[in-house]
């Protein structure tokens, strides 16, 4: 992130045996970090996910002439909210999973897409998969997924691939077949365009 000077946390590379699959490592000397719940704001233990506040020497002070966004974001005490959600494990190492803006707000629940695209991806017959919130009646959104297939599979095929390796509640509800997922030129998935796709569509309803 820029607001600390680029990184906060690094994978050990020096120690190969200590490298964590998935995890951006320990966090950098200096730095300070708590995990929070998303809807009380109390600090979250080791394996559990909330949001990502950090402290540091290396953490920006404040937003020039943007107050709204300094309320927002710099709390008491020096800590940044990160807008990331993310964990710790036992041993100090960060995982991210994904960024709060874009959870899916079902029910009372909150639902990370990149968790979800995870488990798609790792189907035989998907090459690659972008989750969006989708507006619903009946429980204010609900997953969407859209796939680009690399071998043949049905949309009722993928869902209940999905269904049976997550909670009841974070199972996906609609799904696409499409050509082609939005993408920057870095190769970032643009889920923003999705969504705005989505929301021009009429609203419809999941149970």
């Amino acid at each position: 992130m820029s607001e600390i000077s680029g990184a906060g946390s690094c994978a050990p590379l020096l120690e190969p045996l200590r490298i964590r699959p998935g995890s951006n490592g320990p966090l950098w000397p200096g730095m300070e970090a708590r995990i929070v719940d998303l809807a009380t704001g109390a600090d979250l233990g080791p394996g559990q996910t909330g949001e990502l506040l950090v402290r540091g020497p290396n953490v920006v002070k404040s937003y020039l002439n943007r107050p709204a966004e300094n309320a927002a974001t710099l709390l008491a005490d020096g800590w940044m909210r990160t807008g990331d959600i993310a964990s710790f494990d036992a041993e100090g190492f960060l995982y991210i999973v994904d960024r709060a803006k874009e959870l899916i707000k079902y029910n009372a629940y909150q639902i990370a897409p990149a968790e979800l695209e995870a488990v798609l991806v790792s189907h035989p017959a998907v090459a690659e998969a972008a989750v969006i919130p989708s507006p619903d009646e009946e429980h204010g959104e609900v997953p969407k997924a859209f796939v680009v297939l690399k071998s043949a599979a049905t949309p009722e095929d993928l869902m209940e691939f999905v269904a049976i390796r997550v909670a009841s509640y974070k199972k996906v509800r609609k799904l696409d077949i499409v050509d082609a997922i939005p993408k920057s030129p870095a190769g970032k998935l643009l889920r923003r365009v999705l969504v705005e796709q989505e929301r021009s569509r009429p609203l419809g309803r999941e149970t």
